[in-house]
């Protein structure tokens, strides 16, 4: 298997509310059958009914709207694009978890979750400079 993600389904429980959130941060998508289509960068991010989702994946859903155990990260080219996403972001009406700060690797990030609790993190990672289309490559670390 390739080690590759080409979409990032989320979950959501209001279609209409999570695409205008998206569009507030520059997010514009395509709406198919009640499904959102964004393209982002070489992947795609889709917004779909979390109960359609859940059942589609054979997936019970408790319905918990706690911590799921996932992040989705944002990188950026300076500490100053973090913060303005994160302004950006809780002016669309994000709740800002984690307020952008330096890293104990020497970046600088901060963290918000969307309308349905999806986290983000909006990071400038000196480690990981971003190729002109926004792509990272992870740097050889010299370990195995």
């Amino acid at each position: 298997m390739d080690p590759r993600v080409s979409l990032i389904t989320l979950g959501v429980t209001d279609l209409g509310r999570a695409r205008e959130f998206y569009e507030r941060l520059g997010w514009v998508g395509q709406e198919v059958e009640e499904t959102v289509f964004v393209q982002a960068g070489s992947m795609a991010l889709i917004l779909w009914s979390r109960e359609k989702l859940a059942a589609d994946g054979g997936i019970t859903d408790e319905g918990t709207d706690g911590f799921g155990g996932v992040a989705l990260a944002h990188n950026v080219r300076s500490s100053e694009e973090v913060d303005e996403i994160i302004s950006t972001a809780r002016a669309a009406g994000a709740i800002v978890t984690k307020p952008a700060g330096v890293t104990f690797y020497g970046g600088y990030s901060g963290y918000f979750t969307d309308p349905d609790g999806h986290a983000w993190e909006i990071a400038h990672n000196p480690g990981f400079p971003l190729a002109p289309d926004g792509s990272i490559t992870i740097p050889d670390f010299g370990g195995r």
